[in-house]
């Protein structure tokens, strides 16, 4: 069993929600922030993106990461290293489990035509590993 970096408040928080701020770091080294949808698989946090996107070539260049995730006043500040993923089998997996929280269609799998629609889209995963984590109220 792997330690979490979240407390049992942390993860719960993270549970509970389905959206954050995802920050890269752009190539001057500026920071670039994206609004994603996320899942937590109790060791990686998931998220769909784009091949042509800024935040997929951003990973690709420089994988620290780190995510806001909020509501109202409280937050979660997380850090990480993101790991990019385009191949398959595991990048149709992982995005199945994304929009599957996302959606709420428990029953969407990853068949061949729902490849054929990553593929289409140019989807890939970014499966972020957390390594610190701050809350505030």
């Amino acid at each position: 069993m792997t330690h979490s970096v979240f407390t049992a408040e942390q993860e719960a928080f993270l549970l509970s929600r389905r959206w954050a701020a995802l920050a890269t770091g752009r190539r001057d080294g500026s920071p670039q922030l994206s609004h994603v949808g996320y899942d937590w698989d109790g060791q990686h946090l998931l998220v769909s993106v784009k091949a042509y996107t800024a935040k997929w070539k951003n990973a690709l260049r420089q994988p620290k990461v780190s995510l806001l995730v909020h509501e109202d006043r409280k937050q979660l500040v997380i850090y990480g290293t993101a790991e990019c993923i385009d191949q398959d089998p595991a990048r149709a997996a992982l995005t199945a489990r994304v929009f599957r929280r996302l959606t709420g269609n428990a029953g969407l799998e990853a068949d061949e035509a729902f490849v054929r629609m990553l593929d289409e889209q140019q989807r890939t995963v970014l499966r972020i590993r957390p390594e610190q984590a701050t809350m505030q109220d």
